[in-house]
């Protein structure tokens, strides 16, 4: 089975392809895709891979489904023989998230990106220094 631990929001959840995650509150619109970086676990079968703090190359891709509203949570303070009393409540938002991907399959394309400027590089034409330069004159004048 292949899951990965993501954190949105300092929190962690739990990303599985095809399943769903409500996390607080993002700003994006529905219906667009997102990709989750900051990825701590990684589960392949028999394959894990930990993070220090995160494990680079490996991305969550996601897609926004709708923004919801939990549970109302009520709060009432009240003091005796005071004549105290606040009543008053909380509706946390979500953001409910569709897993699509888990995985390094961007991280590829980006490894053979940062690898092409290197092997040009590689190719270019070695200069001789000035050392190297004068001993090749007095070899060729000795011969």
């Amino acid at each position: 089975m292949k899951y990965a631990i993501f954190e949105s929001g300092g929190k962690q959840y739990r990303a599985v392809e095809g399943g769903r995650v409500e996390v607080d509150r993002l700003p994006v619109e529905a219906g667009q895709s997102l990709d989750i970086e900051r990825v701590l676990l990684m589960v392949d079968g028999d394959n894990v891979l930990v993070g220090k703090p995160v494990v680079s190359g490996i991305q969550v891709k996601a897609t926004v489904l709708e923004h919801v509203k939990g549970p109302k949570v009520v709060t009432f303070k009240y003091r005796p023989k005071k004549r105290y009393r606040v009543k008053g409540g909380h509706r946390q938002q979500y953001t409910v998230l569709r897993i699509d991907q888990v995985g390094q399959a961007v991280a590829a394309a980006a490894e053979a990106e940062a690898d092409a400027p290197v092997k040009k590089q590689a190719r270019a034409r070695k200069e001789p220094s000035a050392p190297e330069a004068a001993e090749k004159k007095t070899t060729a004048k000795s011969k």
